[in-house]
């Protein structure tokens, strides 16, 4: 049990010291995996992109540009992206960010000095919103789970593979330099995105979700695998029909980027079992950032992020 004060029912360690989170290896995939998953890449990548862009006000004109950017996925979704550049033009990174279980407002997206950054918004959230899919988490994460063909994380891969299409079409030069950010659902997602597409030369994973599904519908949590967890204890033949095809450690087998990790050991939303299991399981040259903490408030939240950032940087400069 951890020492950390907190009031959920439940131990957010799940009882796994660091030596057995490090210890855990991902479930096998299925038969059909890599078939499901180069088809649903092949077809995100020939779906045009009708790509639209218009300028935006900037909230801090002196240091950088925004753009508000539009573009077609995986079936034809419209998917909403913002795009932030630095204000003098000079630009050393191609960086394409994912983000949270969460509709992320403009207000939340963040400015690093010679990054042109495209903040995407997965379907169904945020800037991405379409009144097909509802944009509240412990619906969402169920939107077409019967079957892996129609989960809506299948389309959430996809947009990655999507937006990546349109950071290259809005920077040629990007090529063999894009990366991908991204934390918590954004990491999960990231994961299995970054293990089919090669044109992402670096990614920082960061409290990976989706990893260990086995694993994950036996723990309790305050997260989207929660709503995920009741449904399987329903109807548990949706592990094999579709959740086994959706399992970022599975994924993570294939990465071959360099990545950058930060898993946390105490974590009341995303199983800390799933996260290292998502880490372990990347054959890829990676670094890892252990959190005391993750989706929890804690006086060394800032210092973690610090420490997490730093070990990307040096990974990126000599990875």
């Amino acid at each position: 049990m951890s020492d950390l004060k907190h009031a959920y029912p439940f131990d957010p360690t799940y009882g796994y010291t660091l030596d057995q989170l490090l210890a855990i290896q991902p479930p096998e995939e299925p038969e059909d995996h890599a078939d499901f998953w180069q088809q649903t890449y092949a077809q995100a990548l020939n779906t045009p992109l009708r790509l639209e862009q218009a300028a935006i006000p900037s909230p801090h004109p002196d240091s950088f540009t925004a753009r508000l950017v539009h573009f077609d996925g995986f079936g034809g979704v419209r998917l909403g992206a913002w795009l932030i550049e630095p204000i003098d033009g000079k630009i050393d990174r191609y960086v394409v960010t994912g983000h949270g279980y969460y509709n992320r407002p403009f207000e939340d997206i963040s400015y690093r000095p010679g990054v042109a950054n495209l903040f995407f918004g997965c379907r169904g959230l945020g800037v991405s919103r379409t009144p097909t899919i509802s944009n509240q988490t412990m619906f969402h994460v169920l939107h077409g789970i019967e079957s892996k063909e129609t989960y809506v994380h299948r389309g959430c891969v996809a947009d990655t593979w999507s937006a990546g299409s349109a950071m290259l079409r809005l920077f040629p030069e990007a090529a063999g330099r894009m990366e991908y950010a991204g934390g918590s659902f954004g990491g999960g997602i990231g994961a299995m995105a970054m293990a089919w597409d090669n044109r992402f030369a670096f990614a920082d994973l960061r409290i990976p979700s989706f990893g260990h599904h086995p694993l994950r519908l036996q723990s309790p949590c305050t997260g989207a695998g929660e709503a995920v967890r009741r449904k399987l204890q329903r109807s548990p033949e949706l592990y094999e029909r579709t959740l086994r095809y959706f399992d970022a450690a599975v994924h993570a087998r294939r990465i071959a980027m360099p990545t950058a990790f930060a898993c946390a050991a105490f974590d009341p939303a995303v199983p800390p079992p799933g996260q290292f299991a998502v880490h372990n399981a990347a054959a890829c040259r990676k670094v890892l950032t252990v959190w005391r903490t993750g989706h929890h408030d804690w006086s060394g939240t800032a210092a973690s992020v610090g420490e997490a950032d730093s070990a990307a940087a040096n990974l990126r400069a000599n990875g």
